[in-house]
């Protein structure tokens, strides 16, 4: 009868949702869709040719920026396709490996963007408060280091979380209420207990994004203290105006981030739209805006784009 009834009631797959009630021009929808899926990959991947091809923008600074559009394209890549399948082609299905395997690189992704830009807070922190020791602080080896703990983090705090989903077994409605998976609304789908996945979940998302955020916070405490120290005028503002494009970067990831997790595990009565547009922010949003806070905010980069466009 357990045989029986688990065949009744398992799911073969994830339904994912488009924007419920515009089925009918979800192609006319798609457009801006595509159009931000189009410009995110262009604008990270001339960031990264950039950045390669002009040897005086080597420097610690804008290796972590590099670092940063690479994850952005990461996070673009994983999550668009199936977006843009819902708009076009209504193919909602998605099978449990295909949808755990997403969510892992979803979430891995979304943490190493963190350590990304915690490194970049460091970046700002030895550029501003210890500018003379910056070079030894910040050598090529100990970047590479840097780059790798925070992949490796990334990609190793997340392994259990497939793990622990394909334990269960998923007997409830399956429709999940975003264009691609996400854990913590995965889990709700099991019909066994999730307390395991509960926990972890909120670790990770307390010791790792938690952390990063106030160690970013603590970066900015310094630099404002050392900034404040400085008796010129003109030197503060340009002190403060090499963090301008880290702070707009920082507060697009971390508020839409955020705003989700808030929803997902506190917002039981929160309205079904704002989950959906949050959804889209939250994965949409900071691969599309950074590299352009990037080419308006810092000259060098702006005058190289210019450059090669001019040519």
């Amino acid at each position: 009868m357990s045989a029986v009834n688990d065949t009744i009631f398992q799911p073969a797959v994830f339904l994912l949702t488009g924007i419920p009630g515009l089925e009918d021009i979800h192609v006319w929808i798609s457009i801006p869709f595509c159009l931000m899926y189009i410009t995110s990959i262009l604008r990270n991947s001339l960031i990264l040719f950039i950045i390669k091809t002009d040897s005086t923008l080597h420097e610690p600074m804008y290796i972590f920026l590099s670092m940063l559009a690479i994850t952005d394209l990461g996070l673009s890549i994983t999550t668009m396709p199936t977006i843009l399948g819902i708009f076009w082609f209504n193919s909602r299905e998605i099978n449990f490996d295909a949808c755990f395997a997403q969510l892992y690189f979803i979430h891995s992704l979304s943490f190493i963007e963190s350590a990304m830009l915690l490194l970049m807070a460091f970046d700002r922190f030895v550029a501003i408060c210890n500018p003379l020791r910056y070079a030894s602080i910040l050598t090529p080896s100990r970047i590479v280091k840097m780059g790798l703990v925070s992949l490796v983090r990334g990609l190793g705090v997340e392994i259990p979380i497939p793990i622990l989903l394909k334990q269960h077994r998923y007997c409830k409605a399956n429709i999940l209420t975003h264009s691609y998976c996400l854990h913590q609304e995965v889990m709700k789908m099991a019909c066994t207990d999730i307390r395991v996945n509960s926990v972890y979940g909120l670790f990770l998302s307390l010791s790792i994004m938690g952390l990063d955020s106030l160690f970013i916070l603590l970066s900015y405490v310094m630099i404002l203290k050392t900034v404040l120290s400085i008796t010129s005028h003109a030197e503060r503002l340009k002190a403060l105006n090499t963090c301008i494009s880290h702070i707009c970067v920082v507060l697009l990831f971390y508020m839409p981030m955020i705003g989700l997790s808030v929803i997902h595990r506190f917002g039981k009565n929160s309205s079904f739209f704002v989950q959906i547009v949050m959804g889209y922010v939250y994965i949409i949003i900071p691969p599309l805006m950074n590299p352009i806070v990037y080419s308006v905010k810092n000259k060098q980069i702006r005058a190289r784009i210019i450059s090669v466009f001019v040519k």
